[in-house]
């Protein structure tokens, strides 16, 4: 009996210990993605052998789509924050333009939205681009007003009309759940840097007008509406898709009917590679699996505010918290209309959903949350006194700059640590 019970209590302390580590934040934010890339890799592949153009043809693109998504990942860790912060505002113009060129004959058209450029038998959405450019560059402008922010015009102007402009091209694809995870950048971005509450009621007040006109202007987002109000009323059109995802989450169970032997993918439930991962992942590994979905996500939410609230930067706190709520909302958005707890929007499942555009610039932002991490002062401590490790040998990742306090004359002034990380 103490031998069981001295095993007990080595195995909290252990995990303690490890997590007291320097780098245990940047060896978490790989696992996680690792283990998020993994899973999708896997659902895709269940749901490929159903889907047209030939077994397992969606699988092998979304395989090319995770190798061009590595990429970005080390692309995101191996570029200095520092220089990522410098390009922000030429990555801001750069998004405004193309938002406003795939509107123009540039930009394909499909099924009535026109929101990707054709290159080939590649597509790129500029969306997915915005959202990095809209989290680095106002980080940037938050910080550098930091002083200021206390005033109104300081506070909203540059960064709330901008984003209103990028608010408005998305919406004239147009593309509710971009502009939903756009709008949930800006409410991150200003919480983060320690705006009054009394602002946050006017925006969500100003978000929730805006979004029962949009649903009242549109056909399709009006039937989507009334279909989660009264599911049953129409399960044949509006609220097909969401029946079906309840059919499969039910027939899942605790246990599933085992991976593979799903039958939602046999066309009874559309887009489920995309929009209704979580329904095939309820259905084939049950709620278990759900549930590992869900713990991945939660540590996600644990060790991105981690990582901001143990770092000195302004710029990077703002920019590792904003992160986290973005991929972390995403996801809760997503399994929310998936369970019919909320309207379909079209927002896909972080690093599990196929992939496309949106897969890769997720990666890229692990990548930035990762090299987040590398920054908090303890592992800047440890990567300048014992190197970088193995993984940052691997991978050739700099060494982060060591910190050193900003003297002006007479005092030392302190980096401005934003309220709301804690």
């Amino acid at each position: 009996m103490a031998t069981t019970r001295n095993r007990r209590t080595r195995v909290p302390v252990a995990i303690v210990g490890w997590l007291s580590r320097p780098l245990a934040s940047f060896h978490l934010v790989l696992a996680l993605c690792g283990l998020l890339t993994l899973l999708g890799v896997i659902m895709v592949l269940s749901a490929s052998s159903a889907q047209p153009g030939g077994v397992y043809s969606t699988f092998q693109k979304h395989v090319i789509f995770v190798l061009v998504g590595l990429v970005a990942l080390w692309a995101g860790l191996r570029l200095p924050l520092r220089r990522i912060r410098s390009l922000s505002p030429m990555l801001m113009l750069v998004t405004l333009a193309m938002l406003a060129l795939v509107l123009t004959p540039l930009g394909a058209k499909v099924n009535g939205a026109q929101r990707w450029f054709a290159l080939g038998p590649l597509t790129l959405q500029p969306v997915e681009v915005a959202k990095v450019a809209l989290t680095l560059w106002g980080a940037h402008i938050l910080v550098v007003k930091a002083r200021l922010l206390h005033h109104w015009r300081h506070l909203l102007v540059p960064l709330v009309p901008v984003a209103l402009l990028m608010f408005a091209l998305v919406m004239a694809q147009p593309n509710l759940s971009g502009t939903i995870s756009l709008g949930i950048v800006l409410l991150s971005l200003l919480w983060f840097s320690g705006a009054p509450g009394r602002l946050f009621a006017a925006l969500l007040a100003g978000g929730v007008g805006g979004f029962v006109v949009l649903a009242l202007i549109a056909d399709y987002r009006l039937a989507r509406v009334l279909s989660f109000l009264s599911p049953d009323a129409d399960t044949s059109g509006a609220g097909y898709q969401a029946v079906q995802a309840q059919y499969a989450l039910a027939e899942g169970g605790l246990f599933g009917v085992g991976l593979g032997q799903g039958a939602s993918k046999w066309k009874y439930l559309p887009n489920v590679q995309n929009d209704f991962i979580f329904a095939l992942i309820g259905e084939e590994l049950g709620f278990l699996g759900c549930a590992v979905v869900l713990l991945l996500f939660g540590g996600l939410a644990l060790v991105g505010l981690r990582i901001a609230t143990r770092n000195l930067d302004p710029w990077i706190r703002i920019v590792a918290a904003t992160i986290t709520v973005l991929l972390v909302a995403q996801a809760a958005v997503n399994i929310g209309y998936v369970v019919n707890a909320l309207p379909v929007t079209g927002v896909t499942l972080p690093l599990v959903s196929y992939g496309g555009t949106s897969l890769i610039v997720t990666m890229f932002l692990f990548g930035v949350l990762a090299s987040c991490a590398r920054h908090e002062p303890a592992a800047v401590a440890d990567l300048n006194h014992l190197g970088p490790g193995k993984i940052g040998r691997i991978l050739r990742l700099p060494v982060p700059e060591p910190y050193r306090p900003v003297r002006t004359p007479g005092k030392t002034t302190r980096a401005r640590r934003p309220v709301r990380p804690r």
